[in-house]
């Protein structure tokens, strides 16, 4: 069976494990569930996450590590 996820890293953190990274759905429909990847804790959903991405990290270093990790695939 095929993943239709993806990961996206978003400047803030799980509040139960801490981790950045999240999986979201490949479709990006406003309403799909947002979930931690290393604990499955739901976050938020999808347009949700892209108004945390749009308003940015709050370091210069978090711009960096986003920057790297969300770029598209070639």
């Amino acid at each position: 069976m095929t993943d239709l996820s993806e990961e996206l890293r978003l400047p803030v953190a799980c509040p139960d494990c801490g981790s950045h990274l999240f999986k979201v759905s490949q479709v990006h429909n406003p309403d799909d569930r947002v979930f931690c990847t290393s604990c499955r804790r739901y976050l938020c959903l999808y347009h949700e996450a892209q108004e945390i991405l749009r308003l940015g990290p709050c370091s210069e270093r978090e711009a960096l590590i986003e920057k790297v990790v969300n770029r598209p695939a070639k």
